[in-house]
């Protein structure tokens, strides 16, 4: 048994404090969703320490969003947007939060939980719930229909449960039968009727976006006091994918010419034109419309044209831009949903 002597002092009191107990009465992960205008920051930093373990929450701005939350210094960051980053290297991670965009959802654990549970050898992966990301499906009919149908209690508005078809259109799509449904199109359903739904449904066409969430996602984001959004949505089952484009400059540069131009939504973009043949840009697969979403990991929201032809010449030789096609582009848009260029950095 560890017993503490004032003149020795404790070299490591994480692992003192391990002889002595079972783990019983360790703190709890917290959630933060965190949104912030263009001009702000998250209003804090993630540092790697040496001597310490884990990534660290420091540098919480006095008043800043992080701080309003609740972060607190030297908190220690488990989770981003419901992937587990314990293990992950340090620059991955913080370019995992660059490429938010302006929401993220971070899990963290207060230092002390964390250097205990560490020395118990505990799995800090188990402490966060398995799944927390809702999930956006982009279905297509076929001659079937689109293989999915709607229930939900009679006379209550906004709760309509999924039961899906094998072999459907909707199961290909990767709607989980039994989910629950967010949105329809972008829009919320939370205040539609069963009629209003149904109408809806079939205004839709041929295609539809639905996000859904699984009954323990609700839970959780219910008793966090946490807002169900696209934003934080798994969106690997979309047909549009954004493109990771990495190129090593030539004698003769990259090879294509970068332009700031209208979009339909009202709002401006960075878009990529005269790609030439043979060159870096078209090599590294670059086409002829695609709009910049981020440059080495970090999203280009905000910025204006100039900074964005700034941080792409400051790099050494080489840039990773993150696009996506036209088509991609207008489809996001259709359906009122931020491009989910976080899924580039799933892994």
């Amino acid at each position: 048994k560890f017993e503490f002597n004032p003149k020795d002092g404790i070299d490591n009191p994480a692992l003192s404090l391990a002889e002595d107990t079972d783990g019983k009465g360790l703190g709890e992960p917290r959630f933060y969703l965190l949104n912030k205008d263009s001009s702000e920051t998250f209003g804090f930093c993630l540092h790697e320490e040496l001597g310490c373990r884990g990534h660290i929450i420091r540098k919480v701005e006095l008043g800043g969003l992080a701080q309003r939350r609740g972060l607190q210094d030297g908190d220690r960051l488990l989770q981003v947007n419901g992937h587990f980053v314990d293990h992950m290297d340090h620059g991955k991670v913080v370019q995992k939060i660059k490429a938010s965009g302006n929401q993220v959802l971070l899990a963290v654990l207060d230092s002390n939980t964390y250097e205990t549970a560490k020395a118990l050898g505990r799995d800090l992966s188990q402490m966060l719930p398995a799944d927390i990301r809702p999930r956006l499906c982009h279905i297509t009919r076929d001659k079937s229909g689109f293989g999915f149908s709607i229930s939900g209690p009679e006379g209550t508005k906004g709760t309509f449960q999924v039961s899906v078809r094998r072999d459907g259109p909707a199961e290909r799509a990767g709607l989980p039968s039994g989910s629950w449904l967010l949105e329809l199109n972008g829009d919320s359903v939370r205040s539609y009727s069963r009629m209003q739904l149904a109408r809806k449904l079939k205004q839709s066409g041929s295609k539809m976006t639905l996000l859904v969430a699984s009954s323990a996602a609700e839970e959780f984001y219910r008793l966090w006091g946490l807002r169900v959004t696209a934003a934080l949505a798994d969106a690997s089952w979309l047909p549009f994918k954004v493109r990771k484009l990495h190129m090593v400059k030539g004698p003769e540069g990259y090879g294509f010419l970068l332009k700031e131009e209208d979009c339909s939504s009202g709002t401006t973009g960075e878009f990529l034109w005269e790609v030439d043949a043979g060159l870096p840009a078209e090599r590294a697969g670059m086409k002829e419309g695609d709009r910049l979403l981020a440059v080495n990991g970090e999203s280009i929201e905000g910025l204006n044209h100039q900074e964005t032809v700034m941080r792409i010449r400051a790099q050494d030789g080489q840039v990773t831009l993150l696009v996506i096609d036209p088509a991609g582009d207008e489809f996001y848009r259709s359906v009122r949903l931020g491009i989910c260029h976080r899924t580039c950095y799933d892994e």
